[in-house]
């Protein structure tokens, strides 16, 4: 499984990178199938405890978890540094992974899986905070950052993050994502309707389906919640149909 992955990670491209989605649907499987850690349904190294989990599939769980976001400095892949919380708690619902720029097995394949979910929403892409934070902040430089965006930029580049050594073990830990070592590093993903709101989180190899499918969740649950007017919608529009929601507040 490495040895492949590594070897799609590796393939040359001309500014977007493709897999297609017989490919990634293969590398999923094969992933599901190769004996890569499986998700933590009950306790991680930091201690979390999943709630209200459950399994999807083979190697996917799925749970609801409080997780408060640490006040700490982030920067982005264009210089910019501010407060996790800020990068976080922009009004839009947040969809949010963990990588690093070196890793030539499960990142590529989770970014990829985030071009497809981009492309699967269309116009609506950008109504999702998407953001991915680097576990290797000594080698993530915001120029490596910006370097490894590009390579996935085939939808439109979403937010990639780097910080300090120490507040990245701290992010990790909130999200109870750390193994001590990012060699260890595991697929998981991470959504948010808004501040406040539970995470849902995806522990295993998901595909852009699954996750179009729990982000229209996630954005109706936020579309209720700011429901005010009577009358009122709130649309997520896509190309070819494939995601979307259309809500009216009930007076």
């Amino acid at each position: 499984m490495p040895y492949l992955l590594c070897a799609l990670h590796r393939r040359p491209n001309h500014g977007a990178r493709r897999l297609g989605t017989a490919a990634l649907a293969l590398v999923l499987a094969a992933g599901l199938m190769s004996g890569l850690p499986k998700a933590h349904a009950e306790e991680d190294h930091s201690g979390h405890q999943a709630a209200s989990g459950h399994q999807a599939a083979s190697g996917q769980t799925r749970s609801e978890q409080p997780y408060a976001v640490p006040a700490v400095k982030v920067t982005r892949a264009d210089g910019k540094r501010m407060l996790l919380t800020d990068a976080l708690n922009d009004g839009r619902p947040v969809m949010l992974n963990f990588v690093y720029t070196s890793c030539n097995a499960i990142c590529p394949v989770t970014s990829q899986v985030f071009v497809e979910v981009r492309e699967q929403l269309g116009a609506g892409r950008d109504k999702i905070n998407m953001v991915s934070i680097s576990i290797d902040p000594e080698q993530d430089t915001p120029a490596k950052l910006t370097e490894y965006a590009k390579r996935f930029g085939s939808a439109g580049e979403w937010a990639h993050y780097t910080s300090s050594s120490a507040d990245a073990v701290a992010i990790q830990r909130a999200f109870g994502a750390w193994r001590g070592d990012k060699m260890n590093h595991q697929p998981t993903t991470y959504l948010r309707a808004a501040a406040g709101k539970p995470w849902v989180r995806l522990d295993g190899f998901f595909g852009p389906k699954a996750l179009v499918a729990e982000i229209q969740k996630t954005v109706h649950a936020q579309a209720v919640d700011s429901c005010v007017t009577p009358g009122q919608s709130t649309t997520i529009s896509s190309t070819a149909g494939s995601v979307g929601t259309n809500l009216k507040c009930k007076s």
